[in-house]
């Protein structure tokens, strides 16, 4: 331990569980004040995150949840904007319900929040944002096309907020981690012939970790990525879908 993010506030979003939840327990053992933001209860507990429940499909909750963290820290220096959800099904049978509600978490959701955090960071000339696309949002997913526009939008407005929120000489930092499949809760209704499969097509053999995952998202909002912006890091173990 570093403590690489001394002195940071860091919002991840989805911080209650799986991906999000190693994250925030990463970020805190560097020495950041961290905040899980998330619909659903908290599944751990670590004195270095305060937990903040929020739908970040409500517009009124976002608003107030972005001025009250503003208030109690002064600034927000880390986003990491991983929360998500999937509802699968092939085109032909999924419903309107299935695709608005992926694109309203998944990409919608992404950008509301961001809207106000971005131009935060810009006014205060730093930050650091990291944004969770997928493996499917690269190279696409049968019984997957609502996850996969979202997840490939993800890296859409990766590559433009890198540019937008840098664009008057602020240092603040855009990037996005594209994992491939990894052992968290989502997986575990998986069938394990189908997750033997997804081992068998990544060049290591085996599928991702969370820690895996959180480690390099750790790398993004740290220090010692200074000189990366408007990246996607492909985080799967060497996957071909």
């Amino acid at each position: 331990i570093f403590m690489r993010l001394s002195g940071k506030t860091a919002v991840v979003t989805g911080g209650a569980r799986g991906l999000g939840a190693h994250m925030c327990q990463m970020f805190a053992a560097e020495g950041a004040q961290v905040i899980a933001v998330d619909l659903g209860e908290m599944t751990y507990s670590d004195k270095g995150v305060e937990y903040y429940q929020l739908n970040i499909t409500d517009a009124e909750g976002r608003k107030k949840f972005f001025a009250g963290t503003i208030e109690k820290y002064g600034k927000i220096d880390i986003l990491v904007n991983n929360a998500g959800i999937t509802r699968d099904a092939m085109t032909r049978k999924m419903t309107d319900e299935m695709w608005d509600i992926v694109i309203d978490v998944d990409l919608k959701g992404l950008f509301n929040l961001t809207r106000y955090i971005g131009p935060q960071m810009e006014a205060n000339g730093q930050g650091a944002i990291v944004n969770i696309s997928s493996v499917v949002g690269e190279y696409g997913n049968i019984g997957q096309a609502n996850y996969a526009a979202a997840k490939a939008g993800v890296i859409g407005l990766t590559k433009t907020w890198a540019k937008e929120f840098a664009r008057k000489g602020a240092a603040v930092r855009v990037n996005c981690i594209a994992p491939g499949y990894t052992m968290t809760d989502m997986l575990k209704t998986v069938p394990q012939e189908l997750l033997d499969k997804f081992a068998a097509m990544t060049m290591l053999g085996r599928l991702g970790q969370p820690e895996e995952i959180a480690s390099a998202a750790l790398f993004l909002v740290s220090d010692e990525a200074s000189y990366i912006t408007g990246q996607v890091l492909s985080v799967n173990g060497g996957m071909r879908l």
